[in-house]
């Protein structure tokens, strides 16, 4: 289900998951005084641009190494919304934790792989926008890639 992203399941994890945000404050609304850290300007992508995929692979792994998503084994949590996996998405948690390992070759965004498409995107392209959030293991750092209202795509990483 994401080998074609470069990404092995390890794992469905099922312990509560320690995040690095108060249970209420997601990524996207979360400041500066909880951690927050935005993409470079440079790596801000449009879905519509010829270097989308590129921007977006670039700046995610950029982050992913200086905020230390990956460990040792170049693994980390990556989290999927129950209803894409065909759970019962009426309850909480609404997100299913499943440990993956960044394989050496690795697209999250050409792959098109269903489970990390954005909802959101839908409403304004056919393009596929990949949209997720993923935490390291040891829960000190959580990294979202989201769309934003202008239709730009960027990753924050949250590590206080």
């Amino acid at each position: 289900m994401l080998a074609s992203a470069g990404l092995r399941l390890v794992e469905r994890v099922r312990q509560e998951v320690r995040l690095p945000l108060p249970k209420y404050v997601s990524p996207a609304s979360a400041g500066p005084e909880h951690g927050r850290f935005d993409s470079d300007p440079e790596e801000v992508a449009d879905p519509d641009a010829s270097d989308f995929a590129d921007k977006v692979n670039t700046g995610w792994y950029r982050m992913a190494a200086e905020f230390g998503l990956l460990d040792e084994k170049r693994e980390f949590l990556l989290a999927l919304g129950r209803a894409r996996l065909g759970d019962d998405s009426d309850h909480e948690p609404y997100e299913v934790w499943f440990r993956v390992q960044l394989l050496d070759e690795w697209d999250l965004v050409r792959s098109e792989v269903d489970l990390l498409r954005s909802g959101f995107a839908t409403l304004f392209t056919d393009r596929f926008v990949p949209e997720f959030t993923v935490a390291s293991l040891d829960g000190r750092v959580m990294m979202s890639t989201t769309i934003w209202g202008n239709g730009t795509l960027s990753t924050i990483a949250i590590r206080p």
